[in-house]
């Protein structure tokens, strides 16, 4: 499935272009992430994604497959496999930043495949889900980008939680389809009566 999001960040687009190239200082501020290894190209990390009572870990790669500074794009191409079960997740990643208004207008597209529990949400569902986390990582991108110079903070090993993200679309297609399920069966009954 291929999404599509946009965010600012107050900061020109110079010093946007370094710090989402600071791994270790762009990394707590992704939902979920932890970065293990980063040699400059490659990462090794791993994602905590919790589905209600379930917590899904993808261990795995990110590798920059571009970084154009004088076009200000980006593409990482990450896969990764859960640590315990079957579902993996593929991903690649085309950042865009543009000057705007003194700030940086960023563009992501990103491909994705996953298999496995997660997949069980659909399109709709990860579309919105892919909305709130980008949403969730550019207000913690712009809030440190916006702080003094520091250093960065310990990750915090807490899980993405999707039900809690996706929950309200998540009830709204299970009411849905509860209604049609009831629906179905009056019609049986009566069709029986008769």
């Amino acid at each position: 499935m291929e999404l599509h999001h946009e965010f600012t960040v107050p900061v020109p687009v110079e010093e946007a272009w370094r710090a989402l190239l600071d791994i270790e200082r762009v990394a707590p501020c992704m939902p979920g992430a932890t970065v293990q290894d980063y040699d400059g190209k490659t990462v090794n990390g791993s994602v905590k994604v919790k589905v209600g009572p379930i917590t899904v870990t993808y261990q795995g790669t990110a590798v920059f497959e571009e970084q154009d500074e004088d076009a200000r794009r980006i593409v990482l191409v990450a896969s990764g496999r859960e640590t315990r079960g079957q579902g993996t997740a593929r991903a690649t990643v085309t950042g865009t930043l543009t000057e705007q208004d003194g700030g940086t207008a960023v563009s992501v597209r990103t491909d994705l495949t996953v298999t496995g529990r997660p997949a069980q949400f659909g399109r709709g569902v990860m579309a919105e889900v892919g909305d709130r986390i980008i949403g969730r990582f550019a207000q913690n991108l712009a809030e440190r980008l916006g702080d003094e110079p520091q250093e960065t903070p310990p990750v915090v090993d807490e899980p993405l939680d999707l039900f809690r993200t996706a929950g309200v679309p998540v009830a709204k297609r299970a009411a849905a389809a509860a209604a049609v399920v009831v629906a179905l069966v009056v019609v049986l009954r009566r069709w029986r009566r008769r």
